[in-house]
């Protein structure tokens, strides 16, 4: 072949410098262009000075002799793109049976070196046709094992095939002797725990053990997370490899004596490690679950569920779910502590499943615009979930539904589109709503009898509101201005949300106060139901008999079988006569009830 390129060089048809590359192309047969990507050579026609190559998509493409040996370059036969083309099927099952053969023909073909990315990309789809995670982790496993290929710890860094065999023992000596400070050692310390089992050598681990603990000492007093990592991976390297305890060692109570901020020190530590983390926490400290409950509105949602978790399994429910009323109720909690909440409704925190974590939701992110967090992932969820709001408005009253969809009507939270749809979601279960929402209320529906006694609750609350908290609100306003600096006054951001949270309650409390209308429901009628009587009602599926008591908009109280008139059972019977049949659905059952009695409550 060179010869005949020789010729053509007399014959003036391509220059001497063409002959090497185009004497490599034809005898690969096989070449790659930047644009056309990967071809196979097919003739050569000396003659017309024309090579005729077949690309995906081009096939039977001519080029100029001259132009093909300065723009394509040659593939060898044994690389990965000309073993594909030659023979896929043969390459496929390679990959299914011989892991390292297929790696190695990769790095190969990359000269010896290829990054986890592009391996990827010349194995999926057509090599690996299933799940490339699970086939990389079993190749992955085998090339630590086998003594020419390095494996990187970082996936950026590429995997290097050596022809000198190292053991594993001692490539990780090496490795690790390499590694610059303890977060270095203490990830390649990881790979000998994985690969203990493999090493021909121990005394690797007990070395890697003496340093670990130096950099420990070193670190304790001034890097916290970064000693705690290294403790972790110093005990369970011990561990593995068998080794006892050296007399000295620094422990993890020798960390949290420290007294580290626990926010910070999650922060640093990687997440897969957060639930080691807090074990060795309740390990070493006394009141652990007092301070982890402190945590919860400072830290990530799956952090959230990793301390309540914990707290559940150690007989803590119950100041978990303390914590959370008075943070709910409070409107004090994070997006990220109710992103967690509303994602865990279970039956354990069913109590807590009412319209006021809604409420709580619609206060924490505008308190998150407000501090200009740039997080939309508890509004997304609420979007998201279909169920969310049915669920915690399915057992509510009328007023709290009424009030809770202004909230959402006045939110700056949503945006138009948003709303409606969420909207719709409540309207579904409670229809009543659809007037207050299109304003078709007329006047009188606006108005809501109370107890006089419930009234009296709401005037004490919104004086105490009025003369103490509002005033003292304002005069931490006022001390946390005067520390200057406001970007970076959290004092002041505090206060100015906690100001928010007080003026909605005033304006809550105001249009509640401006609705009702007070009476002792003295004399009601019993011709029909109403507020005031006692009404005894027949399921007519089951038989069984059951006695309610109807009071005020803001008397209800199941446990004794008084209802709020607003209630949707207590709707389904309002001004019905005795012997009335009506349906009510509850939970998305239908039952058939029959109204026996009327009368007035006994003194």
């Amino acid at each position: 072949m060179k010869e005949e390129m020789e010729q053509l060089v007399s014959a003036g048809k391509i220059q001497p410098k063409h002959v090497t590359p185009l004497v490599a192309l034809v005898e690969a047969g096989y070449c790659q262009h930047k644009s056309w990507g990967f071809g196979k050579i097919k003739t050569v026609d000396g003659i017309a000075g024309r090579l005729v190559v077949d690309f995906p998509g081009k096939t039977g493409h001519t080029l100029d002799l001259e132009f093909a040996a300065d723009s394509l370059k040659a593939i060898p036969k044994n690389h990965i793109l000309a073993r594909k083309h030659a023979d896929l099927k043969g390459v496929q099952q390679m990959a299914a049976l011989h892991h390292l053969d297929v790696v190695k023909m990769v790095v190969m073909s990359f000269g010896g070196r290829a990054t986890v990315d592009q391996i990827q990309g010349v194995l999926v789809p057509d090599v690996i046709q299933s799940d490339w995670k699970k086939w990389w982790e079993a190749a992955r496993t085998e090339l630590k094992k086998d003594g020419h290929f390095q494996v990187p710890l970082k996936k950026a860094d590429p995997v290097i095939y050596q022809v000198l065999e190292q053991p594993l023992a001692q490539r990780l000596s090496v490795e690790f002797k390499a590694a610059k400070g303890l977060k270095a050692r203490v990830t390649v310390a990881g790979e000998m725990v994985k690969s203990i089992a493999d090493m021909s050598d121990a005394s690797v681990a007990d070395d890697a053990v003496t340093t670990l603990n130096a950099d420990i000492a070193s670190h304790v007093n001034t890097m916290q997370p970064l000693a705690l990592e290294g403790i972790f991976m110093r005990d369970d390297l011990r561990t593995a490899a068998g080794i006892k305890p050296i007399e000295g060692e620094i422990p993890a109570t020798s960390v949290w004596s420290q007294g580290p901020r626990l926010k910070d020190l999650f922060e640093e530590i990687p997440a897969a490690k957060h639930r080691r983390v807090l074990e060795s926490f309740k390990a070493s400290v006394p009141d652990w679950a007092v301070q982890l409950v402190m945590l919860f509105n400072n830290v990530p949602a799956k952090l959230v569920g990793e301390c309540a978790k914990l707290l559940l399994q150690e007989g803590k429910g119950q100041l978990l779910k303390d914590t959370l009323t008075r943070l709910i109720s409070q409107h004090g909690a994070s997006t990220e502590l109710l992103l967690w909440f509303s994602k865990e409704r279970n039956d354990y925190f069913a109590e807590l499943l009412t319209p006021e974590v809604f409420r709580a939701m619609l206060t924490a992110m505008e308190r998150d615009q407000f501090n200009e967090r740039k997080t939309n992932r508890l509004r997304d969820h609420i979007l998201a979930d279909q169920q969310l709001i049915p669920d915690l408005i399915k057992s509510a009253d009328l007023e709290v539904i009424k009030d809770m969809t202004r909230a959402l009507q006045l939110s700056p939270s949503f945006d138009d589109m948003d709303k409606r749809s969420l909207l719709a979601r409540i309207v579904k279960q409670y229809p009543a709503i659809q007037t207050m929402i299109t304003g078709d209320q007329k006047k009188e529906d606006n108005v809501i009898l109370v107890s006089w006694s419930s009234l009296e609750r709401r005037k004490a609350e919104y004086d105490e509101l009025v003369s103490k908290a509002i005033p003292a609100n304002v005069k931490d306003i006022a001390l946390a201005r005067s520390y200057g600096d406001l970007r970076e006054n959290h004092e002041y951001k505090s206060a100015k949300e906690q100001q928010k949270v007080l003026q909605r309650r005033k304006a809550e409390l105001e249009q509640q106060m401006g609705r009702a209308r007070g009476t002792d429901f003295s004399s009601p009628r019993t011709d029909v139901v109403g507020p005031g009587v006692v009404v005894t009602i027949t399921d007519i599926g089951s038989g069984k008999r059951e006695i309610y008591e109807l009071r005020g908009a803001w008397d209800g109280e199941p446990e004794k079988n008084i209802l709020s008139y607003l209630t949707p059972l207590a709707q389904a019977l309002v001004n019905k006569a005795v012997g009335t049949e009506v349906e009510f659905t509850n939970e998305g059952a239908i039952r058939k009830l029959r109204i026996e009695a009327i009368s007035v409550p006994t003194a």
